[in-house]
């Protein structure tokens, strides 16, 4: 990663904060973000019920829900990812960095979009109707493609390293390090990601499921539908 995109990168991480700030400004909004976030991971938890249900897909789908989907808090390992952008490898392996980075652009995308639907919300009681006239007064069809692939591509870099036999061990010994450096969460995310992927055996099928259903979804809310 050249200094060019660290700073892209450190750019996108700011206007989170940014995000942040302006939602605290106004609590009805705020509530009305947190509200949206929890309902689009049970939105997600419906719409992949099967994959839930099956015992090879299980723990991918629940990685995804929790830390793509889920109405988290990640203050911290977005300070985290901040720490890391600009030292780059002098903790994390190459290949590393470049997944953490995938993770902090979709990140940043996906709390704006949230912002700007939130605020087309009436109540933080959303009905399916209701998401669905939020989501085409948001708009942005090119974003909510990126947000898509944005997510196969941290799923792709998350299994690529899967195939990197001494990787895992290398986490495993940064334990220490990052906890020392403050990168706790960051690193949790990365032996969570990487062990869950490992365990499914390739995440090829998974991931071209996740990428045809969203986008089908995204298709048919644009087009006036609903998720129901």
């Amino acid at each position: 990663m050249d200094q060019l995109s660290a700073e892209s990168l450190l750019k996108e991480l700011r206007a989170v904060d940014a995000e942040r700030a302006h939602r605290a400004a106004d609590p009805a909004l705020e509530a009305r973000v947190q509200a949206l976030k929890a309902w689009q991971q049970r939105r997600f938890a419906q719409t992949y019920a099967d994959l839930l249900a099956n015992p090879r897909y299980e723990g991918a789908t629940r990685f995804f829900l929790q830390e793509l989907y889920g109405p988290g808090d990640y203050r911290q390992r977005d300070a985290q990812f901040a720490r890391v952008i600009p030292t780059l490898t002098r903790l994390f392996p190459e290949e590393v960095v470049d997944t953490v980075a995938k993770l902090a652009r979709l990140h940043a995308l996906s709390e704006r979009l949230d912002t700007r639907m939130a605020e087309h919300l009436l109540s933080p009681d959303i009905t399916p109707a209701e998401y669905g006239i939020a989501w085409r007064a948001c708009g942005e069809p090119a974003s909510r493609q990126q947000q898509v692939d944005l997510t196969m591509a941290v799923g792709e870099s998350l299994d690529k390293l899967t195939r990197k036999p001494l990787l895992r061990q290398t986490l495993r010994l940064m334990r220490g390090p990052a906890q020392i450096a403050g990168m706790g969460a960051l690193q949790s995310f990365l032996e969570t990601g990487f062990d869950t992927f490992r365990a499914m055996r390739g995440a090829g099928e998974f991931l071209s499921i996740v990428k045809q259903r969203e986008e089908a979804l995204a298709r048919s809310l644009f087009d006036g539908g609903s998720t129901a």
